[in-house]
């Protein structure tokens, strides 16, 4: 294989989040609603119904191509791109082609600690089609679908490897997440990849004959299926055989390609201008005005929480992948003021108690824990008034009953012994049950004393102040 270079562009579609459809007053929402609910003819495109183009989806498109570095064109227009499918009632599709919403773009990725440029030719904005549910006893189409707003991503042939595919998705999600313009939620089919996979020989220039793997759904998947078409490219011309553009399939459970129909050229598609929707004409101002409301970006968020925090990289890449995580870990710092415990308390406790529950489906915006409970409990480790271990019990009750830490402390009776005379007792016993470590102590083998503070930490069952019992054994011992 080392003979051979892969390469590869993706096509990704994000639905655009938006109350109503791309041309119509319909629903947007309609995951998990009764089939053919949200419909109207114009999304299922009856006669002389006229399009009108939503305001809200042409804003965070643009939105969306301005946080990927893209160039705004004072004018754009939307085509017809014309083929016969059931889920497609017009029979064809409006869509973007020779002039869209912006073009040369780029995102940048992390490939293993260096830095890898992925261009953007287009982000266009388009209607998507309806859904298609095969059976025995034949085909069921739901319309609920079509007509919703999509954004499509185009990137240039810049993408060397499976993983760089991944990492270059992964990184497109955040962004549309963090501008606000897609959930990309892909359990809700609210994002897909179409990969465009070829070949060739290592040194040579000149592209080869792609196939385009369509509609995966999870970056697993994606990887996965180039991955697949790699090895399944290079066999056939090692074979002597020669690879034809066709759409290709991936069959998740068996981990294989399986060839669709012969690929279609643009040609084949009869773009033509749609005749019922006008050109967008985008003023500079307006462009502007959009692009001061784009908020920090995880890139350049991870790289802050990075200086200000004194977090590692791993727990700043954790935090800034989810623009709601990252805004509740800075509340939660602003009130505590201990940036590294919300930390740890974040990407270990509560994640860790998360993936327990859902590993596939981390959803914080459902929390039973607020940002000033927890912003408490951390404040209350900090100061000393509880230990670290039991401050974890008490998150975890925290976590599945939404209780305060107050709360949780005083009905579990996880408060420090402020008990002077019970303290003097158990230390006196650990300093007389252990004469061995008492001995290396006046011997001058002071580090022994983190022993007896862990004795006597068990004694009282986690529930004295590690520092009190450190001052009082000193005071003993000397």
């Amino acid at each position: 294989m080392s003979n051979y270079e892969l390469v590869v562009g993706l096509e990704i579609h994000a639905r655009i989040a938006t109350k109503s459809k791309m041309f119509c007053s319909c629903n947007n929402e309609f995951f998990g609603k009764p089939p053919n609910c949200h419909v109207c003819p114009i999304c299922t495109g009856f006669p002389g119904m006229l399009p009108v183009l939503n305001e809200e989806a042409l804003i965070k498109g643009i939105k969306a191509a301005l946080a990927l570095n893209c160039e705004i064109p004072a004018k754009s227009k939307f085509d017809r791109k014309n083929y016969f499918y059931p889920d497609l009632p017009k029979a064809f599709q409006i869509s973007q082609y020779d002039e869209p919403v912006s073009k040369n773009g780029y995102v940048d990725i992390d490939v293993d600690g260096e830095k890898k440029r992925i261009g953007i030719t287009r982000l266009h904005l388009e209607e998507d089609a309806g859904k298609l549910t095969h059976t025995a006893s034949g085909t069921l189409c739901d319309f609920n679908r079509c007509g919703t707003p999509l954004m499509e991503v185009v990137s240039e042939p810049d993408i060397r490897s499976a993983k760089e595919a991944s990492l270059y998705a992964q990184e497109l999600q955040k962004i549309l997440r963090y501008v606000g313009a897609a959930e990309c939620d892909m359990e809700k089919g609210g994002m897909r990849f179409d990969a465009n996979v070829s070949i060739r020989k290592q040194g040579e220039t000149k592209l080869g004959t792609r196939a385009e793997v369509k509609n995966l759904n999870s970056f697993r998947s994606l990887e996965k299926a180039i991955e697949y078409e790699f090895k399944r490219q290079i066999e056939v011309l090692e074979s002597g055989g020669k690879v034809i553009q066709e759409t290709r399939g991936f069959d998740d459970v068996k981990q294989i390609t399986i060839s669709q129909r012969t690929k279609e050229e643009a040609n084949d598609y009869r773009y033509f201008p749609e005749p019922d929707l006008p050109p967008i004409y985008t003023e500079k101002d307006f462009v502007e005005k959009l692009r001061l409301e784009l908020p920090e970006l995880p890139s350049l968020r991870k790289i802050r929480f990075l200086k200000e925090y004194g977090i590692s990289e791993n727990d700043a890449r954790i935090l800034t992948d989810d623009p709601f995580l990252a805004n509740f870990y800075e509340k939660v710092v602003k009130i505590s003021g201990d940036p590294k415990r919300s930390c740890s308390y974040i990407t270990t406790n509560l994640i860790g108690l998360m993936k327990a529950e859902d590993e596939t489906n981390l959803d914080f915006r459902n929390l039973k824990i607020s940002v000033e409970n927890l912003a408490d409990l951390v404040s209350r480790i900090s100061k000393g008034e509880i230990t670290n271990n039991i401050g974890k019990q008490v998150f975890e009750i925290m976590y599945q009953e939404g209780k305060n830490a107050e709360q949780v402390i005083k009905e579990q009776g996880f408060a420090d012994s402020d008990n002077e005379a019970d303290l003097e007792i158990w230390c006196k016993e650990v300093i007389s049950q252990n004469p061995g470590p008492l001995a290396q102590y006046k011997s001058g083998k002071e580090s022994i004393i983190g022993f007896f503070v862990g004795q006597v930490m068990q004694k009282s069952k986690g529930k004295a102040n590690p520092s009190k019992v450190k001052e009082k054994l000193l005071k003993l011992l000397n």
